[in-house]
């Protein structure tokens, strides 16, 4: 608080404040008291001492509105009321050249042990604080943990060094159209609290909106190399026509077999690695096999991308107007996207899991929904109460631990990383949570079925496929 603006308010509390006695006090932060002078109409006495805004001034605030904001009172605040309860002031006055305002108290005539006591605000940046003098001017109390020499407790109190007491860089407030100093103060920092709280939500917007885009820019990379990784589906496909071609005339030796590639111009030879244990008619069957989960997944890759990109096309969108609303100021737009925000969660939500007792809940780098399982009770309820026939089941091969269940609303085949990424986390919730390699089970939930009698966490397995994973948990964590 400005130099001028100060001593104009104090000239001000000066008429006001002479002779009343204090009543209750308010304590509306550590470092924020609101004093009842009884001064009805005129308002209430605040005074801050937050280091990067300590300021004093008169506020118009009802009583029931400050009971509602008000913390449990501080020590200070206790001492205060303990101190100068019912005690009036004698003058208020400001140091010629510092930001230090003086309240002087006197007791009641009949309270004769009681000598005349001191409230000093101290408005001086870092150093600013508010203190209770005794009649010898020494510090009885304080409401910050004082700094240097002369602000220590039972010391005679010393206003703080110009290397300690910052000095203020606040423009003079100016009157403007207002009666009072104290009524142009208010106005002011309530003007500037009102920026503050507009320039954190930007920020806070601006901030989730930057962590959407770049969580699906992340997951179209993913989706990009996944597409890469399954490769041509037709390449599957033309090695099993051309295994199937080349079955009565095709040279082999080991592992090593030779084909005529009769889709190429000149029919060249092909030479080809295939299981020596594997007829030409089994690795033409998983040629096919291979091509028909490529083109699966190549359409569902391709379907989710699409949905990825427009996704990422609304959000840049939205980036522009939070941008362009916060050069303009407009608090409107902020609050419609904010809100636009918590509906989106809110559908999200809705589309995962409700909490269910008993689990972990993750998300896959795909996206997928992964639950874990905790005790042995907790995994019969998620295998056989929570889970869906087409959910992934997963489960350490030979050591107890955690049911592992995924996701699987679509029915149709999941990503392999996502599969992995669930072995881990059921080895890394197993037993064998040490060990550098684990052996998982896993099958879809249909296949599962629990003998009769059976301890709590027992499964029998129709049909099962096997996969060896490092423990691990390094996906998101649905809280």
């Amino acid at each position: 608080m400005h130099q001028e603006t100060l001593k104009t308010i104090v000239a001000e509390l000066e008429d006001l404040l002479a002779g009343r006695s204090l009543g209750r006090i308010f304590q509306l932060s550590p470092t924020s008291l609101v004093i009842d002078f009884h001064l009805r109409q005129d308002g209430l006495l605040f005074i801050s001492v937050e280091p990067a805004a300590p300021r004093l001034y008169l506020v118009k605030r009802g009583v029931r509105e400050l009971e509602r904001n008000a913390i449990s009172p501080s020590p200070f605040a206790q001492a205060l009321h303990a101190m100068l309860g019912g005690a009036a002031v004698v003058s208020v006055t400001k140091d010629e050249v510092e930001r230090i305002v003086r309240f002087h108290f006197a007791a009641p005539s009949e309270v004769v042990e009681r000598p005349l006591t001191t409230m000093v605000a101290q408005l001086t940046g870092r150093s600013a604080n508010l203190f209770l003098l005794d009649g010898d001017q020494r510090i009885v109390h304080a409401l910050r943990r004082p700094m240097g020499e002369g602000q220590q407790l039972n010391e005679i109190y010393q206003p703080p060094p110009q290397s300690i007491a910052r000095v203020s860089r606040e423009p003079i407030i100016p009157l403007g159209s207002f009666q009072t100093m104290s009524e142009a103060a208010a106005e002011h920092y309530r003007q500037l609290e009102t920026d503050d709280e507009f320039k954190h939500a930007a920020a806070k917007l601006r901030e989730q909106v930057r962590r959407e885009i770049s969580k699906r820019e992340k997951l179209r990379a993913n989706l990009q190399k996944d597409l890469v990784d399954h490769g041509d589906a037709d390449t599957h496909k033309r090695l099993g026509d051309l295994l199937l071609a080349n079955i009565a005339n095709a040279k082999r030796a080991g592992d090593r077999v030779t084909l005529t590639d009769y889709y190429s111009e000149g029919q060249p030879d092909l030479e080809l690695t295939i299981d020596e244990n594997k007829s030409l008619q089994e690795a033409a069957a998983d040629a096919f096999s291979r091509y028909g989960k490529a083109k699966r997944a190549v359409g569902e890759i391709k379907e989710r991308l699409t949905l990825v990109e427009r996704e990422l096309d609304e959000l840049k969108k939205k980036q522009t107007g939070l941008e362009e609303a916060i050069a303009r100021g407009d608090e409107s737009i902020l609050t419609r996207i904010a809100e636009g925000k918590q509906k989106t969660t809110a559908r999200a939500k809705a589309k995962e899991s409700k909490n269910i007792p008993g689990t972990r809940r993750y998300r896959s780098s795909d996206g997928y929904e992964v639950i874990v399982g905790r005790t042995a009770r907790d995994n019969d309820n998620l295998t056989f109460r929570v889970a869906r026939p087409n959910d992934l089941w997963l489960h350490a091969g030979d050591y107890p631990g955690s049911h592992v269940i995924v996701r699987n609303a679509n029915r149709r085949e999941l990503p392999q990383r996502t599969v992995i990424e669930a072995a881990q986390l059921a080895a890394k919730f197993s037993q064998a949570g040490n060990d550098s390699k684990v052996i998982i089970h896993y099958t879809p939930r249909k296949f599962l079925s629990k003998p009769k009698g059976s301890a709590p966490g027992l499964v029998r397995m129709s049909t099962f496929k096997a996969i060896a994973v490092e423990p691990a948990e390094n996906i998101e964590r649905i809280m």
